[in-house]
């Protein structure tokens, strides 16, 4: 049979319209909204406003026993919640010998709930966030293998409607405090970092923190869920923090994912700011700025022969925590109030209520959430220093 033009055309756009549609379908959506990831925490230091008495344990221990406990009720893009409370217990030894009398660790009991898109009233419990997080005398957060039947944490979900049940399993492991090195010139080389920020028209600032602490993601596996459209995703990468200023800086956090058959991949880069009220000594309220940037390498224009010419790197600090919003970005604040114990050098947070309020900016809903994932695997170090 001969297909006349008009039969050959029409073919030709129902499979071009199906291509098309399936590009998209692999793609997903971006959102600019401000409160993308948005709630409340609540903390209480028990180790320190417990301390040891017996005796038995090294000096400056809490008493045995004594846990941090994060209460949290939290939602991301509106159809996603997280209600329920994260536990960290520390490693404490012996006052004589050092001998480890409680090891350290993550305990999470998180219940997880979505709500409909479509309809933001209907609600409905999909599952928990539990499990352990061990965490080794040098500091080495250990998610353990990955897989689905271990007692680790996960992400456990059950078959609510046409949702089918599922198991999302973390692994992998973060590094945490640096390896001691000997001699005095290897110490300063591992805490002085220099970090460069790309601004519109090409111009770069620096800025050097020099007394900094990577965490270390080493093949951190983020568990799938709580909906199946938040894949499995693997992270490689540095957060840096800076003693002296309270900032946090990466110069490259590396998500990897399968989106509907297509593989993904973002870079984060950019940087957290810690800002203390004027008044924080009265009223224990400070907050974290934040200027994260998805994949900034792509959005740089090409450079011709004038940038050869263009201005050198400067140190202006100020210019560095400048938001960008052409580029793809989480903006926004995590704001505290913390009941402070004691005064200046000797004050001891005891407590905190924490407002999260973040930004996306042309960010899908995964990014997010993969962001969110990897904040609260890290709840004890970005909150306690």
């Amino acid at each position: 049979m001969v297909k006349t033009s008009l039969q050959r055309a029409g073919l030709v756009a129902l499979v071009l319209s199906l291509s098309v549609g399936t590009a998209l379908a692999e793609v997903p959506p971006t959102f600019s909204e401000n409160g993308f990831i948005s709630g409340t925490m609540e903390i209480d230091f028990g180790t320190r406003k417990n301390p040891d008495t017996s005796g038995k344990l090294a000096e400056g221990s809490p008493a045995e026993g004594s846990k941090d406990t994060y209460t949290l009720n939290l939602n991301v893009a509106k159809t996603t919640e997280f209600s329920g409370k994260i536990e960290r217990q520390p490693r404490l030894v012996s006052s004589v010998l050092g001998r480890e009398i409680q090891a350290a660790k993550l305990t999470y009991d998180v219940n997880l709930a979505v709500r409909n898109p479509n309809d933001l009233t209907q609600r409905k419990n999909v599952g928990k966030w539990v499990g352990p997080v061990s965490i080794g005398v040098d500091g080495t957060y250990d998610f353990g293998s990955g897989t689905a039947n271990a007692n680790q944490l996960r992400m456990a979900i059950d078959a609510v409607g046409k949702a089918q049940a599922f198991v999302g399993p973390f692994g992998g492991m973060i590094k945490g405090k640096s390896q001691e090195k000997k001699g005095i010139l290897a110490e300063q080389l591992e805490k002085v970092k220099t970090f460069t920020r790309t601004l519109k028209g090409g111009k770069k600032v620096v800025v050097t923190a020099k007394n900094t602490d990577p965490l270390k993601f080493q093949g951190l596996v983020l568990g799938e869920g709580p909906a199946q459209t938040y894949p499995r995703a693997t992270v490689n990468g540095n957060l840096d923090y800076d003693y002296d200023t309270g900032n946090w800086y990466t110069d490259g956090i590396r998500f990897k994912y399968t989106f509907n058959g297509t593989e993904m991949e973002d870079l984060v880069t950019g940087s957290i700011k810690w800002v203390e009220d004027s008044n924080r000594e009265q009223n224990g309220k400070g907050q974290y700025d934040f200027n994260l940037r998805f994949n900034e390498h792509k959005a740089q224009p090409a450079t011709g022969e004038d940038a050869a010419f263009a201005g050198s790197a400067s140190q202006a600090e100020d210019a560095f925590f400048e938001v960008d919003n052409s580029i793809p970005s989480m903006t926004g604040t995590i704001s505290f109030e913390d009941n402070l114990a004691g005064s200046g050098e000797d004050a001891s947070v005891h407590s905190s209520k924490v407002l999260y309020a973040l930004n996306a900016n042309q960010l899908t809903k995964q990014q997010a959430m993969n962001f969110w994932k990897l904040w609260l695997v890290i709840v004890g170090p970005t909150n306690d220093e």
